[in-house]
């Protein structure tokens, strides 16, 4: 007999058996899948990752490249006998083309900087796109003086901005020498071929003259020669396509003079420059939204575009969810699901037959499917983490529907964790943003949370997206009000449900969740620790020291500091910080540009000197979102430092 092995409940170092999905893409005769794979290996948690090929039709798939170091952001050639590919094999990331049938991977790109971006093949298979940083004769040196003239001159994640903006260049698919096709000190990203081949459609971002990263979107021609399509006077584009034949562009953006927390809509320009049409104007919810997970990858989406260009698929966030929508690109306003269902799911490829999607679910990380172009006769094309997530015994999820501030519904959920009894000591983890959401997609933490005994409730309060505009742009100029009222009524709710003792609760989040986490135990001491994560506490400091706030806190507060010196006072945790009695836990990136340091350092100094329990992790080289992309040495630390503050001070464990 077979021996059944009882389910564990989920552990720490359980993430690091996980595989992730990083990247699909589509053969163009729609029968192949090549994608990609990370994982971490070693007693050292080095990242890796590798790509590997699937045939649609039996299933079967076998591994392209060894994966070594890290092999990403695939791409077919347009005969399909090749595939171009970044790989950090011989150091920084650069082009190798493999074919397909077999044989070494070479290299098509050895430059002084790193490869950011790409690469794309041209229509005719005779050329490749990409991006790349500045040509730096002499590297800079830290340790000497530099001079800022942008208005934005580092941004999470990246870095400071002038050694490392992006430029488009071309090579021949044969080997010679890349052409660079653009010197502007934008950032330069995502090139897309025109059908005909004469230009490359990219986006551009960061102009050193303005506060705001928007991306606008330009074309290029094998001469150098750009040509603007959507300007940042219009407004801003998230993600682009080129119609069949190529006469017209169908993109996703925002124009200016929306109020902060509008959605994205769908619109179409022509080649040559138009007015854009927005095509989902009507449409409650956004286009391309997303929500927030904490698994190590973000896999980029496409829009998809009808081979007649009669219409777009596009990724749709409804809610907690994230589904695929049919949208009209001529005619009357019209839109459908086409893929739904309590998921996230991401569009990566299309043809004439079938889509190729990535799905996830809060029980399951991203995996691969594909269905034929209307959405019907789905298939699972890989199975990366089924074996150890066979072995894991899940919490039960509870969908909650409450009335908030002001009688607005709130969509949450809470998990009941699979060992323990009710009421559970519980946490309620705030989502970041605040235009973030919540929902079917995979939090690793959450199911840690859940395998230590903790009940976990997660909730979308009003300033989340996917529930509309009046929803989403609700809590402006006052954040901290019906926000926390949401939040707030909740844990009642739960509590009143016999679900959460209320003598046993925890807070804690990231960015906005650490913003909120810090504003809870300034308003209430209900909470028996918190665990604020990268936070804003002050808006004065961080209008001069973020690397979107001075966009930001005059988009949503409606004004300059000097001008609405009240709003920045009234909605800064800094200023309640002092009647904080909940033992707290701040856990800060010291190379966070987005909340920088000095918030936690003035959060952690103010509850010291009131007598609250407070202590602080510092990351050396942890940037915004270092918890989900970061070391993963870090991410194991931060686990077992979480659940040892909780258990201390929720449960009241001294071991």
């Amino acid at each position: 007999m077979t021996e059944i092995k009882e389910k564990q409940t989920v552990k720490p170092e359980d993430l690091f058996k996980l595989q992730a999905l990083m990247d699909a893409k589509l053969s163009p005769d729609g029968k192949s899948v090549v994608y990609c794979v990370g994982n971490i290996e070693g007693e050292k948690r080095e990242q890796k990752a590798g790509l590997w090929l699937l045939d649609i039709e039996s299933g079967s798939s076998y591994r392209l490249t060894a994966g070594v170091k890290t092999d990403t952001s695939p791409a077919w050639s347009p005969d399909g006998k090749q595939i171009a590919f970044l790989s950090t094999r011989d150091g920084s990331p650069q082009v190798y083309v493999i074919p397909v049938d077999g044989g070494e991977a070479k290299p098509l790109t050895a430059m002084q900087q790193p490869v950011g971006g790409g690469p794309v093949w041209s229509p005719d298979g005779k050329y490749l796109a990409f991006t790349a940083g500045p040509k730096l004769e002499t590297p800079p040196d830290p340790t000497k003086p530099y001079r800022v003239t942008r208005n934005v001159y580092r941004f999470d994640g990246i870095g400071y901005l002038d050694p490392v903006v992006q430029d488009i260049y071309v090579i021949p698919s044969a080997g010679g020498e890349p052409k660079q096709l653009t010197n502007d000190r934008l950032m330069n990203t995502s090139p897309a071929w025109s059908p005909d081949g004469q230009e490359i459609m990219f986006q551009a971002s960061f102009d050193p003259h303005e506060f705001f990263p928007r991306a606008e979107l330009k074309l290029v021609d094998l001469k150098g020669q750009v040509r603007s399509i959507i300007g940042a006077s219009w407004g801003q584009v998230t993600t682009a396509a080129w119609a069949p034949g190529g006469r017209q562009i169908v993109f996703s953006g925002q124009m200016n003079g929306k109020p902060f927390g509008s959605k994205n809509d769908l619109f179409v320009v022509k080649r040559h420059g138009s007015v854009p049409e927005c095509r989902t104007k009507n449409l409650k919810v956004g286009v391309n939204g997303g929500l927030q997970p904490d698994f190590p990858v973000m896999i980029p989406g496409i829009i998809g575009i009808s081979m007649d260009g009669a219409s777009a698929l596009a990724s749709v966030q409804d809610g907690g969810t994230v589904g695929v929508y049919r949208v009209a690109l001529q005619g009357e306003e019209k839109y459908e699901p086409v893929l739904s269902g309590e998921r996230e799911i991401v569009l990566t490829g299309m043809s004439p037959e079938k889509l190729l999607f990535v799905e996830s679910s809060m029980m399951c990380p991203p995996e691969l499917s594909v269905t034929d172009i209307n959405g019907k006769n789905e298939k699972r094309l890989t199975h990366l983490n089924d074996e150890i997530l066979n072995g894991l015994n899940f919490p039960t999820v509870e969908h909650l529907l409450y009335p908030g501030a002001e009688g607005a519904q709130i969509e949450g959920w809470y998990f009941k964790p699979s060992v323990g009894e009710a009421p559970y000591p519980t946490i309620l983890y705030v989502h970041g943003g605040p235009t973030g959401a919540f929902g079917h997609t995979f939090n690793f933490d959450f199911q840690m949370f859940a395998g230590a005994g903790y009940g976990v409730l997660f909730i979308n309060p009003q300033g989340s997206c996917g529930y509309g505009d009046e929803f989403s742009t609700a809590i402006n100029p006052d954040w901290g009000d019906k926000d926390y009222r949401d939040l707030m009524a909740g844990v009642d709710y739960v509590i009143e449900k016999g679900w959460a003792d209320a003598d046993k609760l925890g807070v804690a989040g990231i960015s906005y969740g650490g913003y909120m986490s810090c504003w809870i135990v300034g308003h209430t001491g209900r909470f028996k620790a918190a665990i604020p994560q990268n936070p804003v506490v002050d808006w004065l400091s961080m209008y001069g020291a973020s690397d979107i706030s001075a966009w930001l806190c005059e988009s949503a507060f409606g004004g300059k500091p000097h001008e609405v010196p009240e709003i920045f006072r009234k909605n800064a945790p800094i200023t309640y910080a002092h009647n904080a009695t909940t033992p707290t836990l701040l856990i800060q990136g010291e190379s966070d540009f987005r909340c920088p340091a000095i918030q936690s350092e003035e959060f952690y100094t103010t509850l010291k000197a009131n007598g609250c329990i407070v202590e602080m992790i510092r990351v050396p080289g942890g940037s915004h979102m270092m918890s989900m992309g970061g070391d993963p040495n870090w991410r194991n630390q931060e686990n077992e430092e979480m659940l040892t503050w909780f258990d201390r001070y929720v449960k009241g464990i001294t071991e």
